[in-house]
């Protein structure tokens, strides 16, 4: 029971009250890691710290001195942010074997509030993609391909067939902190938000994903790959509990210099009951090609939803929306290169054998760290930058930047309260449709609609609406105003209770394991 509840009202309670301690409760989330070993959610398994964090946990319990919501409490956190004493890779060669000296301050944060750390998870070689399918360990599998509610709507040839080339992706590139959290291996996760991969996977698992204000949260200690762009993101299984987690995480960080100066006051998210007064913006250029209709028909229904409640829900316009996929690639791309060219096999990580110059070494080193995906964002990125091209490039794209940015400003100074959109456009596809077109085209389709809320530097969050024709979650997407998180979750939250999101009835199917499991969840957890 305690692995279904709601963080404030159930599961830290249970805590306190000594229902259940933290080290039976992390005992339960490692003992269901092990056996969704096949979900490939985790890169790194942290057993003997982790359950030493929980006995410190148990003795502040005993004590009647818990230090907050989170202490006690499991949680997740994606392979690109620093961990002390736990090795941080990027699921790349490039680092395969580094263990950094610091913690980044998302995750340091979420020490000093107690929780325990369980592990580190899966994702795309440095962030870079939208399946979470390209990392040196391996692709990550959607824990909804196991479920129910998918497996007695698909209909395979034969039972190998359905195990091996069935299974649908998690999304990405934090598709291991969406996999995680999905699974009930963790309460939360913390996932990074370039142009949408903390929002796609949690749309693709079936759990909520926020994308806080761009400067809200510290950056430090996580290993960039678009500066200006980057956002640490929350995976939780209920809007409730991201309200929780940004608490602890939000405010300013002396280490990152783009945060906010202003102290921050957690928040409780009220009850709304009265949506008169809300205006809800329906964008009209997020109706973009490739949308499947059922998805349409879903974003037609939450947008009537709010509207029968008394809510005024009008269309409006983004005019630059249809450049930003383009920009966002120019800019991703010229900032990657930028990025990665600390990684010359010098100060840490991997470093090749080839020793006959300077020129041959870092050559060798960055062709055996990288694979293709992060060369190829590499080349185009200096091509961009070139003396010749940044102009006509680089300095366009910013100008287009702005643009964007200033619709979004307009938007919400003509009254507009929220943004209703599509997160995804279709649920999630099997994995062996979707290795059938390269890394950078899926990454174009996939965050045409997410990625604009980045380059404005918007808070955005996906909340499980529904269930696909073929059984499985379908998310819409709300975007706020910048740094009001609080109204925005408080939207999401009531959205939340009236979609009543159905529950994944998860089978463990190793072979070797014949024990059946099944938990249920529903969007507020229990």
């Amino acid at each position: 029971a305690a692995l279904k509840g709601a963080l404030r009202l159930q599961v830290s309670a249970a805590l306190k009250e000594g229902h259940v301690t933290p080290t039976e409760l992390c005992q339960q989330c490692l003992s269901l890691i092990k056996s969704t070993k096949f979900l490939n959610a985790y890169v790194t398994v942290a057993e003997e710290t982790a359950l030493k964090q929980a006995e410190e946990s148990e003795k502040r319990h005993r004590r009647g001195q818990p230090l907050g919501v989170l202490d006690g409490i499991p949680v997740a956190v994606k392979d690109n942010f620093n961990t002390a004493g736990i090795e941080t890779t990027c699921a790349s060669n490039m680092l395969k074997g580094y263990i950094s000296p610091y913690n980044a301050t998302v995750v340091q944060k979420l020490l000093d509030q107690g929780a325990v750390l369980l592990g580190k998870t899966n994702l795309d070689e440095f962030a870079m993609g939208s399946g979470s399918t390209d990392g040196i360990f391996g692709p990550v599998r959607n824990p909804w391909s196991y479920s129910r509610q998918y497996k007695g709507k698909s209909v395979p040839k034969s039972h190998s067939e359905d195990e091996e080339s069935n299974w649908v992706i998690t999304g990405g590139s934090s598709g291991g902190s969406a996999a995680a959290v999905s699974s009930f291996t963790c309460f939360a996760a913390l996932g990074s938000d370039t142009g949408g991969s903390t929002r796609n996977p949690a749309a693709h698992c079936g759990v909520v994903g926020l994308k806080p204000t761009y400067g809200l949260i510290s950056r430090h200690g996580l290993i960039p790959l678009v500066n200006s762009m980057d956002v640490p993101g929350i995976l939780t299984r209920c809007v409730d509990d991201a309200a929780i987690v940004l608490g602890s995480l939000a405010g300013h960080d002396p280490k990152d210099s783009t945060t906010i100066q202003d102290n921050f006051k957690p928040f409780e998210l009220p009850n709304l009951t009265d949506v008169s007064k809300l205006s809800i913006g329906i964008p009209k250029e997020y109706h973009a090609p490739g949308l499947s209709s059922e998805i349409l028909a879903l974003w037609s229904k939450a947008a009537d939803l709010f509207k029968n409640a008394g809510a005024k829900v009008i269309e409006v316009s983004l005019p630059h929306t249809c450049y930003s996929i383009v920009c966002y690639h120019v800019l991703c791309t010229a900032e990657v290169a930028s990025n990665m060219a600390r990684f010359d096999g010098l100060e840490y990580g991997h470093r090749s054998d080839m020793n006959k110059s300077t020129e041959s070494l870092y050559a060798a080193t960055r062709r055996e760290g990288f694979n293709d995906v992060v060369r190829g964002r590499i080349l185009s990125g200096n091509f961009f930058l070139l003396k010749q091209n940044y102009e006509n490039y680089f300095i366009k794209a910013q100008k287009v930047r702005r643009l964007i940015a200033n619709d979004f400003v307009k938007v919400f100074r003509s009254g507009v309260d929220i943004l209703l959109t599509p997160t995804t456009l279709s649920d999630a596809v099997p994995y062996m449709e979707f290795i059938k077109e390269d890394n950078r085209t899926r990454s174009a389709q996939d965050d045409i609609l997410t990625q604009a809320a980045n380059m404005a530097g918007l808070p955005a969050i996906n909340v499980p609406t529904a269930l696909s024709k073929r059984g499985l979650p379908v998310g819409l997407q709300f975007i706020g105003r910048s740094f009001q998180e609080k109204q925005l979750l408080t939207v999401a939250k009531w959205f939340e209770k009236q979609v009543k999101f159905p529950m994944i009835q998860l089978e463990e199917v190793k072979r070797h394991d014949r024990n059946v499991f099944q938990y249920q969840k529903s969007a507020s957890f229990s």
